[in-house]
């Protein structure tokens, strides 16, 4: 068997690990990987749901994405959103 490879790389990463419960009782358990592959975004894993997915700014902004993204109601998506406002960061295009 061959395999063509469009990208293979190797990068030191740091990952958060964190368990936190919002006031209406929702339970978010997510790793959060800090890399340099998505220009400043986060690989946001939720450990629980078997979801992840690459977050900035903007994603938090697009209405519906949280939700249909992570299969949450609309209060829990604003509850992810509000936690994850102050963890992702400016998107930065370094290869231009």
């Amino acid at each position: 068997m061959s395999f063509d490879y469009l990208s293979d790389s190797t990068e030191e990463t740091s990952t958060r690990f964190v368990t936190f419960v919002t006031d209406n009782l929702s339970r978010f358990d997510l790793a959060i990987v800090t890399t340099n592959r998505f220009y400043g975004k986060k690989l946001v894993v939720d450990l629980q749901r078997n979801i992840s997915a690459i977050i900035g700014p903007d994603d938090l902004e697009e209405e519906g994405y949280l939700e249909y993204t992570f299969k949450l109601t609309e209060e829990e998506a604003e509850e992810l959103a509000d936690f994850l406002s102050g963890i992702v960061g400016p998107v930065n295009f370094s290869d231009l």
